[in-house]
């Protein structure tokens, strides 16, 4: 809900006096209904994040391109001199995550809440410049000033939103159709150093232990009734994270034992499965590519 009230006020600012009052009206009503009804499905959690990975269709691409694409299109997009390559890609990366890779929407529409949430506040602190008078066309008078938009704030957050809209979509393309194991594989064949590597598997797996523990604590808890009133509330809460501190430090030592019990001395090595580049996967990622590089160089 707040997600679609931002949305309804940054696209009611951007475009005020460049289409009719009418016309935008209905653009910003389409906008929020869109948002509501898609939210109005169960909650995604963090969790299910790998776990649509591995269901995706597009995780038998093979990895490393997804990655090296990813990293060029993200590229194109954050250096373009055109709001039309960002909402490009943004569409481009919808029908591929959606269409071809066979996540559900409202799953990309919850996952996709939190930054578009985060970017437009950010587009309403560059649509509105505060001034003496009032000036561009609009303009909200607060306690003496003038809070203005202006065709050049306009055009300045039309510009920055969508780079940061592409970007994103362009690493949720990532992140929804790869696994972490294999874009730590990834990492590891760029020859990025071990102590890196080794560290996010570490933390990787101990951020599900973590969760695991801190579940079994809360439904502990709540089975004793911990949460009948705030005051409990809160006592409860407090109690719980001491706890999954002292116990996290006690996992991580029992942790460190099970690995030098099998041998661990300087390198956390895995089983992967290196899925063949096919030339169909390479001409699409060229297409997309050298399509997105035209599009910059057309409208720059």
């Amino acid at each position: 809900m707040v997600t679609a009230i931002l949305t309804m006020v940054v696209v009611w600012c951007l475009f005020y006096g460049r289409i009719s009052a009418v016309a935008l009206a209905l653009l910003c009503l389409g906008f929020g209904v869109t948002l509501v009804f898609l939210g109005r499905h169960k909650q995604t959690q963090f969790l299910t994040i790998d776990v649509l990975a591995q269901h995706s269709r597009l995780n038998k691409v093979n990895a490393s391109l997804k990655c090296w694409t990813t990293l060029v299109l993200m590229i194109l997009c954050v250096s373009s001199g055109t709001p039309i390559v960002g909402m490009f890609l943004a569409v481009t990366m919808i029908l591929c995550i959606v269409y071809v890779g066979g996540l559900r929407l409202y799953h990309y529409v919850r996952l996709l809440a939190l930054p578009v949430s985060f970017l437009m506040v950010s587009g309403l602190a560059l649509l509105f410049e505060a001034s003496a008078q009032r000036i561009g066309v609009l303009g909200i008078h607060v306690f003496g000033i003038w809070f203005c938009v202006s065709v050049e704030t306009q055009t300045r957050a039309m510009l920055v939103m969508a780079r940061a809209l592409g970007a994103v979509s362009c690493l949720y393309l990532l992140s929804l159709t790869t696994p972490m194991s294999a874009l730590i594989g990834v990492l590891r064949r760029a020859h990025c150093p071990d102590v890196i590597v080794d560290l996010m598997y570490l933390i990787y797996r101990y951020i599900f232990i973590l969760l695991s523990m801190y579940h079994s604590m809360r439904d502990a808890a709540k089975s004793r009734l911990g949460y009948t009133n705030y005051r409990t509330s809160v006592r409860t809460t407090g109690n719980l994270y001491s706890n999954l501190l002292a116990r996290s430090y006690r996992q991580a030592n029992r942790n460190f034992d099970a690995m030098e019990s099998r041998c661990y001395e300087t390198e956390i090595r895995f089983l992967e499965n290196r899925e063949k580049i096919t030339g169909m996967q390479v001409a699409v990622a060229i297409g997309i590519t050298i399509f997105t590089l035209g599009l910059s160089l057309l409208y720059s």
